[in-house]
């Protein structure tokens, strides 16, 4: 009796041992994102740019909620206005929790885009969404942090251009850490879902 007392004893304290191991692993588990994980990474650590109501922003203005960070320009004829209209997709399925997300234009033509040409153009996807802006050198720097690549390219007009400039998404937790890269076109229910996670 004593020697089944004892290995019973044993099947349940290593039963208990295995149910506490799964459970602290079901803890642990990664989430599993469509974009790309740059958790840990050195890229976007400057947002130091002005907002289009003349107000210093930097990253730990946003705490507290998923920010978006995106590059481009106001005339950029396809690529920009496809990636906010995307985001206003993914404000809307994410329902309350949209209001804890912030999409952030960041403008690489600051020659151009103007403090009320960056307000009327982002606000008209959202009036949530806020454009940056910065000098030249403030570009340059911001750009740096990201990696971001930019470039004038002369157009068909004298004086005219357009710009180049990488498309990719830059996503933030709340706790104001970069986590993920979203390629353009990413999709707003792959979007959506990496968000929630983040939320």
């Amino acid at each position: 009796m004593a020697e089944f007392g004892v290995s019973r004893r044993f099947v349940l304290r290593a039963g208990a041992v295995a149910v506490a191991a799964a459970m602290l692993a079901a803890c642990e588990k990664k989430p599993s994102f469509n974009s790309t994980d740059v958790s840990g990474s050195d890229l976007g650590t400057d947002l130091s740019l002005t907002d289009f109501n003349g107000q210093p922003r930097t990253l730990q203005d946003f705490k507290g909620k998923v920010l978006v960070v995106f590059f481009g320009f106001v005339q950029c004829p396809d690529v920009c206005p496809t990636a906010l209209a995307e985001f206003v997709q993914v404000k809307n399925s994410l329902g309350k929790d949209g209001d804890r997300l912030q999409v952030a234009f960041v403008t690489v033509d600051p020659e151009r885009d103007t403090p009320e040409i960056l307000r009327a153009y982002v606000t008209q996807f959202d009036p949530s969404f806020l454009g940056l802006r910065g000098d030249a050198d403030a570009t340059a720097r911001v750009a740096k942090s990201f990696k971001v690549f930019y470039a004038k390219v002369p157009g068909k007009e004298p004086g005219s251009y357009t710009m180049d400039h990488t498309a990719g998404v830059y996503i933030y937790d709340p706790e104001g850490h970069l986590r993920l890269f979203a390629r353009h076109n990413a999709g707003a229910d792959a979007l959506t879902s990496d968000i929630r996670q983040l939320l």
